[in-house]
């Protein structure tokens, strides 16, 4: 039988009753496009396989019941600008969670947009920060040190289960991609990277719808 079609729409969920529901995705306009499709969408292979799969999407599912509960209680709270501010980084941050769980489930179904980790890095890095990103990597700009740096870069971009986390890796990519060569710039593998990075970083931002084809029915 033929396959059909699911739209997945990244950012949208059920919600808990009670619980805030994150601002509308916004429509994927002429940059969305420009950023949202990438031409080797479906050829990146994770390492990790569908029971690790399977296992990260049942832990992100039960973290985004927790965030709603969270939620939930602040804004039972006497009203202040205390309060108002951690509720709207709360909201914030389960949209940005749930749009990753998204991509956990459209990897799962169809083996595409897959994240290139499974786990949540440690990552603090301020955005008005004087001191260098604080990447695992070494700080090297020659072909093999922005490879990898690149290849970190993407799995922290595509990991981020928080806003702060979203725009603070963006500035990261904003902050080294310009210390590398232009030869180094135009290598394939660290421009891949890169690319698939930012990437994800806009489907996370709630730019970007996702289609991804069901798994076809059996015969």
């Amino acid at each position: 039988m033929r396959a059909g079609w699911l739209a997945l729409l990244v950012g949208v969920a059920c919600t808990a009753p009670g619980a805030t529901r994150p601002p509308p995705v916004e429509p994927a306009g002429p940059t969305a496009a420009s950023h949202g499709v990438l031409a080797d969408e479906d050829t990146y292979k994770p390492t990790y396989g569908k029971p690790e799969l399977q296992k990260a999407r049942i832990a992100e599912h039960a973290a985004e019941a927790t965030l709603e509960h969270q939620i939930a209680e602040l804004e039972a709270r006497q009203p202040d600008a205390a309060v108002d501010d951690q509720v709207r980084i709360a909201t914030a941050d389960l949209a940005v969670r749930r749009r990753f769980l998204v991509t956990l489930e459209a990897c799962e179904a169809a083996g595409r947009w897959c994240p290139p980790r499974l786990d949540e890095p440690p990552w603090a890095f301020e955005l008005d920060a004087a001191a260098d990103p604080p990447m695992t990597a070494a700080l090297r700009f020659d072909l093999d040190g922005w490879r990898g740096l690149a290849a970190e870069l993407h799995g922290r971009a595509c990991a981020c289960r928080t806003l702060a986390c979203v725009d603070s890796v963006g500035v990261a990519i904003d902050q080294l991609e310009p210390r590398s060569s232009p030869e180094v710039q135009g290598d394939d593998a660290a421009t891949t990277s890169v690319t698939r990075a930012r990437e994800c970083l806009f489907r996370l931002r709630g730019k970007a719808a996702m289609r991804v084809a069901a798994p076809a029915a059996a015969d």
